[in-house]
């Protein structure tokens, strides 16, 4: 599944526990009529996926949903969600231009001024 919109946050990378366990946290915000803040966490070596990524940069993330149980104290069965990101692209068009041919000017072009009517093509359309 993939979700797109506009970085509203990226967290640190934060880690927990003896073995080191990894998260980082991004928030998108959806561009529809209801924008929607989407919390999308990182974990262990994805986290490193967010370090070339800015507030306000539009985003096509990746995510898996994930869901766990987990009894309480009181022996209540608890259910949670997370959305947890695998790839994150960018949006955004390069301004450079770099990636673009150049463009030869006009006058590299010479008229077509030898073309007859009773010349016809020969393409099926």
């Amino acid at each position: 599944m993939e979700v797109q919109g506009k970085v509203k946050m990226i967290d640190e990378t934060k880690t927990y526990g003896n073995n080191g366990f990894r998260k980082r946290e991004l928030v998108i915000t959806t561009e529809e009529q209801y924008p929607q803040h989407i919390l999308v966490e990182f974990v262990q070596d994805k986290c490193d996926l967010l370090n070339n990524y800015s507030v306000g940069q539009m985003v096509k993330v990746s995510i898996n949903l994930r869901g766990r149980e987990w009894v309480n104290p009181q022996g209540e069965t608890k259910y949670f969600n997370s959305i947890q990101g695998w790839r994150i692209e960018n949006l955004q068009e390069e301004t450079s231009g770099e990636n673009m041919p150049p463009v030869p000017p006009m006058e590299a072009f010479e008229p077509a001024d030898n073309l007859k009517e009773e010349d016809h093509d020969d393409l099926p359309f």
